[in-house]
């Protein structure tokens, strides 16, 4: 297949291939592995809009949904619960690439919550908080390069969390 030659032809000449994209449904339905398996992708990023479109249009989402309602949680909290399992298994489909590559490629990135964008030390302990919870040593945390939130990059980074900065 073309597709497949372009990429592995990219990929050999030393070109990460990363999906801007992380849904439960492609998570297990195998598609993940077969775009890791065939298609050299090396990286997956998410943000709250990704969650988001993915959370409205997925059934592999409502069992999960209607357990944390009627558990009686927070949407907040519930959002984070559902985005974390989602990285986390992710995180776990690119363990052999990361491990492969000495860390460079097999990650997955989590947004810590962009309404924290100008608070330091809020972003810092989502950052952290985030990092624990998920548990994978190939997770990075997504922080935006605001004033307050580059003190809170190189925070994080002091801490040992592979940090994406983003917008």
């Amino acid at each position: 297949m073309v597709a497949n030659a372009n990429l592995k032809a990219l990929s050999d000449l030393g070109v990460s291939i990363w999906l801007d994209d992380l849904s439960r449904s492609r998570i297990k339905s195998g598609r993940f592995d077969e775009l890791i398996r065939d298609y050299e992708l090396v990286g997956a990023t998410s943000n709250p809009t990704i969650f988001a479109n993915a959370l409205a249009k997925e059934p592999e989402y409502d069992q999960q949904v209607d357990e944390l309602a009627k558990a009686g949680t927070s949407t907040d909290h519930a959002v984070r619960t559902i985005t974390n399992d989602d990285v986390r298994d992710a995180a776990d489909l690119f363990r052999e690439v990361h491990q492969r590559t000495g860390g460079k490629d097999g990650r997955v990135s989590l947004e810590v919550d962009p309404r924290l964008a100008y608070d330091t030390d809020k972003t810092v302990a989502e950052a952290i908080d985030l990092w624990k919870a998920v548990d994978r040593p190939n997770l990075m945390v997504k922080i935006p390069a605001t004033l307050a939130g580059l003190p809170a990059i190189t925070k994080v980074i002091g801490e040992g969390i592979s940090v994406n900065v983003t917008l």
